[in-house]
């Protein structure tokens, strides 16, 4: 048995080594008054996928396109939610970092597993369905790629983590805008 978890713990040495290089640069980062405020901000604004309905909603004010976008982000997300909050992160059970020192500004600390993220898995699912047909494509990604970010800055998740949500995020993204797609 013990030789089992040897060989679990070995396959993801290159992930643990992964994480903690992605960690220690931004070591380098954290603590700038700015930077802090940038990346907590963003991910309290990933919260609950607040951002993304905020912007939903908006752009459904302008028009009857954007009103059926909205109603297929707001489905998708909740969707999302449940699945990914509510089923992968309990397959997976992966504990948070661990945060050895204060941190600079008030953070909501989730109480599910770590693995994936779910902000950056409702932050990318929502860019690709807000992206759709969109010239402010661009701005959605980089929205979406900050609040991703973040959650690797604050110390709630690992860097892979960050990078299995925006797998599950593009996919289900992907997923949505073929089973729902706009006129």
């Amino acid at each position: 048995m013990s030789s089992e978890v040897a060989t679990t713990a070995d396959r993801f040495a290159g992930v643990d080594a992964f994480d903690d290089a992605v960690d220690q640069w931004l070591d380098q980062l954290r603590g700038h008054p700015v930077i802090d405020r940038v990346c907590y901000g963003a991910s309290e604004l990933g919260d609950h996928s607040l951002v993304w309905h905020l912007l939903g909603t908006g752009a459904a004010a302008l028009s009857l396109r954007n009103e059926r976008a909205a109603v297929r982000l707001v489905t998708a997300l909740a969707i999302e939610s449940g699945l990914v909050n509510g089923v992968v992160k309990s397959i997976f059970n992966r504990s948070r970092p661990i945060q050895d020192v204060p941190r600079p500004l008030r953070l909501r600390i989730p109480r599910t597993s770590s693995f994936p993220s779910g902000h950056a898995s409702s932050a990318t699912m929502a860019a690709v369905l807000l992206a759709d047909k969109s010239r402010l494509a661009p701005a959605y990604g980089a929205l979406a790629g900050l609040i991703a970010v973040s959650r690797i800055y604050v110390r709630i998740h690992h860097a892979s983590d960050v990078i299995g949500g925006v797998a599950v995020g593009t996919a289900l993204g992907a997923l949505v805008k073929r089973l729902a797609p706009l006129p």
